[in-house]
């Protein structure tokens, strides 16, 4: 399987919690559909990524990066590359890259959809951004990676600002599925 036949199986499988995320999922959909380097950064209008929101094994709190280019609080993610063979394993990869922490697992996601524009390709490029949940083995400890400004670990009743609603929400969706609870009530 090709890592874009899965973003199609994935966002095709995928029941939306909000009418707004519906919408995206069509337009994802819609997008793979018309490109077939929909996966890749050089795709433009715009191209999928993956976002993954790493908890504490608690889940009281959540990892994030102070982003160099965006200049705001925000989980880690990515571009997909050409060993990857998943959206999820692209989530994974980018969190652990970001993070430094070994042994992250991944929560059935995706968790949420957000689409955003970005630099990649000015003067307007999106990213169509595929977002999940991961949990950090107890006493994890995360090493800063050069594409961040900085690294912490933040109550997640207490997310900084600069931050964004999409970090917000995927924040406490992760950990609504930690803790068992449909998403649904979240949305």
């Amino acid at each position: 399987m090709t890592l874009h036949t899965d973003a199609v199986a994935v966002l095709d499988g995928w029941v939306a919690p909000t009418e707004a995320e519906e919408l995206l999922r069509k337009e994802f959909l819609a997008h793979l559909a018309d490109h077939d380097d929909a996966m890749w950064r050089a795709c433009v209008p715009g191209h999928l990524t993956a976002t993954t929101a790493v908890l504490s094994h608690d889940g009281e709190k959540i990892l994030l990066t102070l982003h160099p280019k965006a200049g705001m609080w925000l989980p880690m993610g990515g571009h997909c590359e050409p060993g990857d063979t998943s959206l999820a394993a692209v989530a994974l990869r980018e969190a652990w890259e970001e993070s430094g922490i070994e042994g992250l697992t991944l929560l059935p996601g995706p968790l949420a959809l957000d689409r955003h524009e970005v630099w990649c390709h000015p003067p307007r490029c999106w990213h169509l951004d595929v977002e999940y949940g991961a949990i950090a083995p107890p006493e994890a400890e995360a090493v800063i990676s050069d594409e961040s400004l900085d690294l912490r670990w933040y109550p997640l009743a207490r997310i900084p600002e600069p931050t964004d609603d999409a970090t917000r929400r995927l924040a406490r969706r992760a950990r609504a599925v930690l803790r068992g609870e449909p998403l649904e009530q979240l949305a």
